[in-house]
């Protein structure tokens, strides 16, 4: 079987959903996210039954294990998402619908080449196609000016961003003279200047993709003006497709003399900590408080990285599994709630449990992973990563983790205590659509059975890491 088998599926969705809006009318636009949806439960079942393992394009395209924990990673998030938005509110969204979906297909497109991007100007490409439709679906509620804010500061340092990577990554090519990344693992000989520059450049733009501190500039206001589904997406897919190109270059692009990184990727990943635990604790704003978060778990899973071994990279992949139902899980409560009671600050979730007590059950789930708390599915995650580095001798680092865990307590805690301490400002229970209940519920199951039995998919990404080593 072809191992573009996923990609022309995925391709053939699209293309179903772009004749729906030319031939639909307005009965087609209501239809397209289910359609949307059922196109993607089959793309799942397709990723998890179909092995079509080999290469393409004289290597330059594969797919390998890793590409396929990623391109697994990858559906079920969209899913959830679309899932999510199907349940939005308002005129503009319904009349728009199709743009919506394409755009968020688009991206799911580019994720999906970018996993099994063995070469440098295919990653290029594969990048910039999972990004362009991301700035349009920032600023997607245009007639909003901080939607409109928001999506301008995401298009300037995401355009800065892969300027400074394609830079990079043209000192890379002048100095191995190849764009095949197991040939310049071959070339890398005595590592001229000009390779290392390009290669610290590329980490650079990398740093702006998955909102590394200081790289994360963006990652505030454009959580909080941007539609909240679509955010809860965002937050996690790109930043998941940003490690995994990270780990085709850095490890399997480099080869041997990853190790030489460790030091740069640890520095990273301890101001990036720090950074995002730090500007989370005055937080009011919930999706800026989760937006802080998301750079603090950043910073854990460089930690990860920074270990440069087969069970650091594996825990990567099992840290970014959990986060995803973790995140989004997250983000999903709050715009159910925001939709409620008008807010998205922390006095929307006064009383919670006594209007709403399985809403606020999921949200407490939540954020007890994110926090990592035993036993969910958060809790091995940062444990396996911190684990990895010990491993490797990177004491210092796992202390300071490992003194941040306890931080991030703090702020998810104030949730918790406005949820189940708080009286509620009105006693009318919160209602959920059904499609945006069975997201909460998918994403809740997911952390409980990760936190129960994780071992298969750290078993699975154990397999796919291996291969890089």
């Amino acid at each position: 079987m072809t191992p573009f088998a996923l990609e022309i599926g995925l391709a053939v969705l699209m293309l179903i959903v772009f004749v729906l809006g030319l031939i639909g009318g307005e009965g087609g636009r209501r239809r397209a996210g289910t359609i949307v949806a059922l196109g993607l439960v089959v793309l799942v079942g397709a990723a998890f039954i179909l092995r079509p393992e080999g290469a393409a394009a004289g290597g330059a395209f594969v797919y390998d294990r890793l590409a396929r924990f990623a391109k697994r990673l990858f559906l079920v998030s969209t899913l959830i998402g679309v899932l999510a938005s199907l349940s939005l509110p308002g005129e503009v969204f319904r009349r728009r619908a199709i743009e919506y979906y394409l755009l968020l297909l688009s991206s799911l497109l580019g994720m999906m080449v970018l996993a099994s991007a063995r070469d440098l100007i295919l990653l290029f490409v594969a990048f910039e196609l999972m990004s362009i439709p991301l700035y349009a679906l920032a600023g997607f509620l245009k007639r909003e000016p901080e939607a409109v804010e928001a999506a301008l500061k995401f298009f300037l340092v995401g355009t800065v961003s892969s300027a400074v990577l394609a830079y990079g990554l043209s000192f890379v090519y002048g100095a191995v003279a190849t764009t095949s990344l197991p040939r310049v693992a071959s070339a890398l000989g005595a590592e001229p200047p000009l390779l290392v520059l390009g290669l610290l450049v590329v980490l650079a733009g990398f740093g702006f993709k998955i909102a590394a501190f200081p790289f994360h500039m963006w990652v505030p206001d454009t959580y909080e003006a941007a539609s909240t589904p679509f955010v809860a997406w965002l937050s996690v897919a790109p930043k998941a497709a940003g490690f995994v190109a990270i780990f085709r270059v850095y490890l399997e692009g480099v080869g041997d003399r990853a190790t030489l990184w460790m030091p740069i990727i640890a520095v990273l990943a301890a101001v990036t900590m720090v950074g995002g635990n730090l500007m989370a604790l005055p937080q009011q704003n919930v999706k800026r408080l989760l937006a802080y978060s998301g750079i603090a778990h950043i910073g854990y899973m460089l930690v990860g990285l920074a270990a440069v071994s087969a069970s650091g990279t594996a825990m990567v992949l099992f840290y970014l599994v959990a986060y995803v139902f973790a995140n989004m899980g997250a983000f999903l409560v709050v715009e159910v709630v925001a939709r409620s009671e008008g807010t998205e600050h922390l006095s929307g979730f006064r009383g919670l449990a006594q209007r709403s007590p399985l809403l606020a059950l999921a949200m407490l789930l939540f954020l007890l992973s994110l926090g990592g708390i035993p036993f969910v599915a958060g809790f091995w995650a940062k444990l396996y990563v911190l684990w990895a580095a010990a491993e490797v001798g990177l004491y210092w680092l796992v202390l300071l983790g490992a003194i941040l865990t306890v931080v991030a307590l703090f702020y998810y805690l104030v949730i918790a205590r406005r949820m189940y301490i708080d009286p509620p400002a009105r006693p009318e229970p919160i209602r959920l659509a059904p499609t945006m209940a069975l997201s909460v519920i998918l994403c809740a199951l997911g952390v409980v059975v990760l936190g129960v039995r994780p071992s298969p998919v750290v078993l699975e990404a154990l397999r796919a890491a291996s291969r890089l080593f």
